[in-house]
């Protein structure tokens, strides 16, 4: 009878962390950041079917990077999980922090076992409050860590590149549009052999979510559509959003705004001109509309 080798507790940990790491990290990385009315999920997901940003109860978010079909068994066990809680005690009794407690229960559980492989996850729970300091954002780690993120946060693909270029860009208390404009410019900011570049990432390829305080409805959580995604991205839409932005040393010679008020010495605008034999509205003598002549 052979003897099995020996692994010691900490190669066997590490090797297992490892395998993880990898899987999660061939993923694409998913953007949670706060601004003032609530917290965005934003990432790239060109599957319109597959979501990796859904909601789990009233006010709470779930967000997932890595293998899918782990992750939706999770989503689904939270799901079932806070509708029990809600229906046995209170909807008021439902938090994110207890669902963060309970996952990373279950991942714990699961990464230390070593009757099955680890699970190849990271997740984002949110809550929303009545102000912005209430907002929670909680990330579990595939071994069951939890922490408690504040501003923004990145997990999967390069989520150093994409966090660094957020500790730069991001302002505290922006609107949803401003929100939007630099996670989606951090997401197409990549590193690619040694060389960081910026790319930009079309409109009907991201996947984007808000829990909006807001909302009249109990529910808070709402998609938004790639229409409204142009909308809100405006002059930094689908063909300039990458763009990094100038620095203080780059030369002032930017173009002037499309919508730029015209100089004084310039023309009326021509839609305030009436030409051809169209005759005026008015009477330019007493103002008032024109009496049309007897039969």
């Amino acid at each position: 009878m052979s003897m099995p080798f020996y692994v010691s507790p900490e190669q066997l940990m590490k090797d297992r962390a490892d395998f993880a790491r990898k899987g999660i990290a061939r993923g694409r990385s998913l953007v949670a950041i706060q601004y003032a009315d609530g917290v965005l999920f934003v990432t790239e997901n060109p599957s319109q079917a597959l979501h990796k940003v859904s909601e789990i109860y009233d006010r709470i978010a779930f967000a997932a990077v890595g293998r899918y079909n782990e992750f939706e068994n999770l989503r689904i066990a939270g799901v079932r999980l806070a509708d029990m809680r809600g229906y046995s005690y209170d909807r008021r009794d439902v938090t994110g922090r207890g669902l963060a407690n309970a996952y990373a229960q279950t991942l714990g559980t699961i990464f230390s076992s070593g009757g099955e492989k680890p699970y190849e996850v990271e997740i984002f729970v949110a809550e929303v409050g009545a102000s912005a300091e209430d907002d929670q954002i909680y990330r579990l780690t595939y071994e069951g860590r939890v922490g408690d993120e504040h501003g923004f946060a990145v997990m999967g693909g390069d989520a150093e590149t994409v966090s660094s270029y957020l500790a730069e860009h991001y302002r505290d208390g922006g609107s949803l549009g401003e929100a939007l404009a630099v996670a989606v410019a951090a997401l197409g900011h990549a590193t690619e052999g040694g060389q960081t570049t910026d790319r930009v990432i079309p409109v009907t390829d991201l996947e984007v979510a808000v829990l909006d305080r807001n909302r009249t409805q109990p529910r808070k959580f709402a998609r938004i559509r790639p229409a409204r995604i142009e909308e809100l991205l405006g002059d930094r839409g689908p063909t300039q959003h990458a763009a990094p932005e100038p620095g203080p040393d780059a030369p002032s010679s930017a173009a002037p705004p499309r919508h730029a008020a015209p100089a004084e010495d310039d023309p009326a605008d021509p839609t305030d001109q009436v030409s051809g034999d169209v005759p005026p509205l008015e009477d330019p003598d007493s103002g008032e509309p024109p009496i049309a002549p007897p039969l």
